[in-house]
């Protein structure tokens, strides 16, 4: 292994705090500017007319946006007090910096190791485990909404689906149970962890704190959703709000389950709104404005706030 002086060590931190905080922003203003689903003029454009009519629903959206990440900060903190007790303002601090640090990789998947970077080494895997039970629990709940919202999207539509496809669902979950029962015992990733470790330390959680975890996971889905309906009310698209919400359900089902490369993030976001809302008979532009505004919002504007916090990071003592 090669050692690296406590001179080389001050000069890594700083250049990697500018480097991240480049590849973020870089990134942002080439979704930006660089969006072939929808010019980003013409959205600033469509704010300022919808905004002249109905300007008071920019800060009950703003409202929602901080409503939904109160709740996943709560979340993250009730999570973290298994091994180290933290309170709400560094619980915040960790969220949003692994946002920022996560924005620009594939399926924020930076995440994991940002967070785990706050804790000294000891804590990491457990922190790794804590993260994973944290997007599982939001996962939960988007898969129970989502599955409500396909059937009744299946059954209302009248969308055909072959014998075929449904097979080769079937045989794709059968393999991924195979393969985690016969990795069950193996170390994964790295020395130490493995499923059969990962399940026994999930156990250990005290049952309340799961519960609370996945209300968070609830509260926060329940935020999001209404709020996509409220911009596409803002953007023009006057729906029943009992013939949206199940649309709203699967899409973000269909956009959780689907990997995506960081560079086509929300323009696989968009592209599956398009199609969902189509049905429905909506236009492009009010779906197109919506699935960008919740990016901004949800996404962006967090990132900005937890680049403060990137750039003030110090490593935590061994």
């Amino acid at each position: 292994m090669i050692a690296i002086s406590h001179k080389a060590k001050q000069y890594l931190l700083p250049a990697a705090k500018v480097l991240i905080f480049a590849v973020t922003f870089g990134y942002i203003f080439y979704k930006i500017n660089y969006n072939p689903s929808l010019n980003f003029a013409e959205f600033i454009e469509t704010i300022s007319v919808r905004a002249s009519v109905s300007g008071y629903l920019f800060l009950l959206f703003s409202f929602l946006a901080a409503a939904n990440w109160f709740f996943e900060i709560l979340k993250w903190q009730t999570l973290v007090s298994v091994i180290e007790k933290i309170n709400f303002s560094t619980a915040m601090k960790q969220s949003l910096a692994s946002l920022t640090v996560s924005l620009a990789t594939p399926n924020r998947i930076g995440e994991y190791g940002a967070k785990a970077l706050f804790f000294t080494t000891s804590k990491r895997k457990k922190i790794l485990l804590l993260n994973f039970l944290s997007g599982a629990a939001q996962m939960l709940a988007t898969s129970f909404f989502g599955i409500i919202g396909l059937l009744f999207f299946l059954r209302n539509f009248n969308v055909a689906i072959s014998v075929k496809t449904v097979c080769y669902f079937g045989i794709g979950v059968i393999l991924l149970l195979a393969i985690g029962y016969y990795f069950k015992e193996k170390e994964l990733l790295t020395k130490g962890l493995s499923i059969s470790r990962t399940i026994q330390f999930f156990k250990q959680i005290p049952f309340q704190k799961k519960l609370k975890v996945l209300l968070f996971s609830v509260f926060r889905y329940v935020i999001f959703s209404a709020m996509f309906y409220g911009m596409l009310l803002f953007f023009g698209a006057e729906l029943p709000f009992l013939n949206v919400i199940p649309i709203i359900f699967t899409m973000y089902f269909l956009v959780s389950v689907i990997p995506t490369f960081f560079v086509f993030d929300v323009v696989i976001r968009g592209g599956v709104a398009v199609w969902l809302f189509s049905f429905l008979g909506v236009p492009e532009l009010p779906i197109l404005s919506t699935v960008l505004a919740m990016w901004l919002l949800n996404f962006v504007l967090p990132a900005l706030f937890g680049s403060f916090f990137v750039l003030t990071y110090q490593p935590a003592t061994k």
